[in-house]
């Protein structure tokens, strides 16, 4: 299951092929409180007791487990921290075992990640018309609904993925980049009526599926959801505004960045995918699987196989190039997205997988979820981050970090 669109070189830039593809998302879902329930079947961090939201498909469990200690501001001449999050747009079990291998591979490696979970992969495709999509007929959807087994291995994984300690966010449902119903028409009532429906989708599951058997979802999805990224990495302008509403607090939906330290915008963190160096070009890639993708076999998913070992190596080289200029100079957190795919041989996701074998055992270096990474950036000192933001791309402070942080 494909979700591929075209992409043009960076203009003026010279930054390679931008914006994003991915799977449709989820958003806030809450429901009542209902009675309280037994938990379990959960592995070792389950929680024995749960007060069940709604129909019990969401339940609120207490704090999440695995969390790191509370941030702290970054004092007068200290090194920032290299922060990295790895993020996934759509989040769905397909049957390709790609979810459970990288909550293991986060697992094994004490990293945190964001998954932007799609609302319609929680909605069996014979309860489409429950699907309203502003400015498209109803049950369309630019990206396919589950089989109810994979509706129901995504909502094992996501439970589980939450109890690990890491981000569920949203990348909202029906995923249209093009036309007249494209996200980049919507108004914020537009996304706000996408987001009350990826919520019911999340928060209903147990209702539209009937799945009785599962255990539910073991957080209260309203509180739990605070950012989101696009499809396409498109309206995001738009969506500011209904996030802002939602007491939102960062967005990754910014059509491409640089490796500098972030900025608000209009209030929310704006944390996007950023252009990487890429090996054996003078231009840069947007830090996403699809785009070196793109770069490398022209849109197309299912390239030639005899390159496969390069192209493996020259995307693990863009991760990694990426992560060292930013961790040898100014210190800029690195935002990496990709998807539960198998394109070109599954290149990627070993690239994915490589990387962050090879940044997880550096000093300072701390693998987080973009919630985890606005929690710090709330509490540091304004002055600090103006220092920080002046760092251009592969710009090491001068003197050192104990030199150019001291007068903070």
């Amino acid at each position: 299951m494909s979700h591929v669109r075209d992409f043009s070189r960076r203009g003026a830039l010279g930054l390679g092929l931008a914006a994003a593809v991915g799977v449709a998302g989820c958003a806030v879902g809450g429901g009542k409180p209902g009675p309280t329930v037994s938990g379990g079947g959960g592995g070792p961090d389950a929680p024995e007791v749960v007060k069940a939201i709604g129909d019990g498909s969401t339940a609120d469990t207490g704090p999440q487990p695995h969390q790191p200690p509370r941030p702290v501001p970054l004092q007068p001449g200290e090194t920032p921290p290299q922060f990295v999050v790895f993020s996934w747009d759509g989040a769905g079990e397909v049957g390709n075992g790609l979810f459970p291998r990288f909550l293991k591979l986060a697992k094994d490696h004490g990293a945190a990640m964001t998954f932007f979970l799609s609302g319609l992969y929680l909605l069996p495709e014979s309860k489409k018309d429950l699907y309203k999509p502003p400015n498209n007929p109803v049950g369309a959807s630019d990206i396919g609904y589950l089989k109810d087994e994979n509706v129901r291995a995504t909502l094992t994984h996501v439970r589980q993925a939450w109890l690990d300690g890491h981000e569920i966010g949203t990348h909202f449902n029906g995923h249209f980049c093009s036309g007249s119903g494209s996200v980049a028409r919507w108004t914020p009532e537009d996304w706000r009526s996408e987001i009350d429906q990826a919520v019911s989708f999340v928060t209903n599951w147990r209702t539209h599926t009937g799945f009785a058997d599962l255990e539910p979802l073991p957080f209260d999805y309203r509180k739990e959801l605070t950012g989101a990224r696009t499809p396409c990495l498109l309206g995001q302008d738009s969506l500011l505004t209904a996030a802002r509403a939602l007491g939102w607090r960062y967005d990754s939906s910014s059509p491409g960045g640089l490796q500098q330290w972030p900025l608000k915008k209009g209030g929310i963190w704006d944390l996007p995918l950023q252009s990487l160096p890429f090996p054996g070009h003078s231009f840069e890639v947007l830090s996403m699987d699809y785009n070196i993708l793109a770069n490398q076999s022209k849109n197309t998913t299912r390239g030639v196989p005899a390159h496969y070992p390069a192209w493996r190596a020259q995307a693990t080289a863009t991760y990694l190039g990426g992560f060292r200029r930013a961790y040898e100079t100014n210190r800029a957190p690195l935002f990496v997205g990709n998807h539960f795919e198998e394109w070109n041989g599954g290149i990627y996701m070993d690239a994915v997988e490589e990387a962050l074998k090879g940044m997880a055992d550096k000093k300072d270096v701390r693998l987080v979820s973009f919630r985890q990474f606005a929690d710090w950036l709330d509490v540091q000192e304004p002055r600090l981050m103006d220092r920080l933001r002046a760092l251009a791309p592969g710009q090491a402070p001068v003197g050192g970090w104990r030199s150019y942080l001291s007068s903070i």
